[in-house]
């Protein structure tokens, strides 16, 4: 795929396209035609999502600030004192009880398990920077997985810099009204499939979704685009190895979009041999990644293949949060090929994530190795990679998944 074609898919889907909303289903629709323009049958397999709304009111000493409710969090209307939690230690916890916390960053499974046992009443989270150039407040959801097992409490979402504001004050009084409306909506995986020799497969994998305040370019229209290019390519060229390609509805929301897919096609998985997934490439600035949740012998592998192909990879045995990780916690080796951009950039999840940070050269250098790589795995005699998951990674999925509580304190 030549540049210009990459760039012509980024001006057609770089748009809004939230998990379960009708833009999510208009780029699914454009996908599939791209597929089948190229000569390859495509499907939409549609899943339940939930589409809750959460009407919300906040108010620091009087006066109203400008909050959005979380999704899926409980109704309710409460007045208490705010405690500024800066920390997760047994002191800090101790100070939430009867109190409305207040947090920067977002809120998982095991920090709404400590709200709960410390006794708080309702939680704020933050999102932006002090130095952002808007005032933007991100649509949040407390996850069915956050959830499930713990009490639900009211939350609310605001922007950084009104957080700021609120601490500097130490209000003494703090109002939240959440209510809740339950709806579902449906996403969708677009699916499409080589046939090679071979009845067993490869799985390419990459989300096409974005999050509510983001075009989601980098994050991860890249990816989507990527694995077109690699289809385009194995059109063309018959591997020996079956390959599907499984473009991803919902990842933001939680991985959606894999996770309905390994569990509708559970029957299939034994013939899942590996795992691809492209998740952010093409950046400007950033370092070339490979994370195999995988045995080490495949980290090697590609250290010595990026050498030898003159690239500049850095492989990591570990889990990505991205649509690789449910087709791992099915035992199946898998891996995400990302081009990470520093952290100071900060473009990814909000308003900043254009195209004014994407290289069409980056493009086509992490397409093109990544699409060699996977040719000598496609064309293998036998795939190298066994077909086991070490004891360590599964440790590392247990935490990513929240069935088990990570080490370190600070959730």
């Amino acid at each position: 795929m030549k540049k210009r074609e990459i760039q012509d898919l980024f001006d057609e889907l770089g748009f809004i396209r939230t998990g379960g909303s009708k833009e999510e289903l208009k780029a699914a629709k454009m996908i599939k035609k791209h597929v089948e323009d190229l000569g390859v049958k495509a499907t939409l397999e549609s899943f339940e999502v939930e589409a809750d709304t959460c009407k919300a009111q906040l108010y620091i000493d009087g006066q109203k600030v400008a909050c959005k409710g979380y999704r899926g969090c409980a109704d309710g209307e409460i007045e208490a004192e705010l405690f500024y939690l800066s920390n997760n230690d047994a002191y800090s916890l101790s100070a939430c009880k009867d109190k409305i916390v207040l947090f920067t960053g977002g809120i998982g499974k095991f920090r709404l398990e400590d709200l709960n046992k410390s006794g708080a009443l309702a939680f704020i989270t933050t999102n932006g920077t002090l130095i952002d150039d808007t005032d933007d407040i991100d649509d949040k959801e407390l996850r069915s997985y956050i959830r499930e097992g713990n009490k639900n409490m009211p939350g609310v979402n605001i922007n950084i810099k009104d957080a700021a504001k609120i601490i500097a004050k130490r209000p003494k009084n703090i109002k939240i009204s959440t209510k809740n409306e339950a709806k579902t909506a449906l996403s969708h995986n677009v699916v499409a499939y080589i046939e090679g020799e071979l009845e067993d497969e490869i799985v390419f994998t990459a989300h096409y979704d974005s999050v509510p305040l983001s075009c989601g370019i980098y994050d991860n229209l890249s990816g989507a685009i990527g694995i077109l290019a690699i289809l385009d390519h194995f059109k063309k060229h018959r591997p020996h190895y079956s390959l599907r390609f499984i473009f991803c509805g919902s990842e933001e929301r939680g991985l959606l979009g894999s996770k309905a897919y390994v569990k509708a096609h559970e029957e299939e998985i034994e013939k899942i041999k590996l795992c691809i997934n492209l998740d952010m490439i093409g950046t400007t600035l950033g370092t070339p990644l490979a994370m195999c949740t995988s045995e080490m012998k495949l980290v090697d592998y590609l250290e010595y293949t990026a050498l030898i192909e003159g690239y500049p990879l850095r492989v990591m045995q570990g889990v990505y949060s991205s649509d690789s990780t449910p087709f791992a916690d099915k035992g199946i080796p898998a891996m995400t090929f990302a081009r990470i951009a520093p952290n100071d950039m900060l473009i990814i999840h909000n308003h900043y994530d254009t195209m004014a940070h994407m290289d069409m050269g980056h493009m086509k250098d992490d397409i093109d190795f990544i699409t060699s790589f996977a040719t000598k795995m496609a064309n293998a005699k036998v795939i190298p990679v066994g077909r086991t998951i070490p004891d360590k990674m599964k440790e590392k999925l247990d935490e990513y998944n929240c069935r088990k509580r990570p080490d370190q304190k600070v959730i």
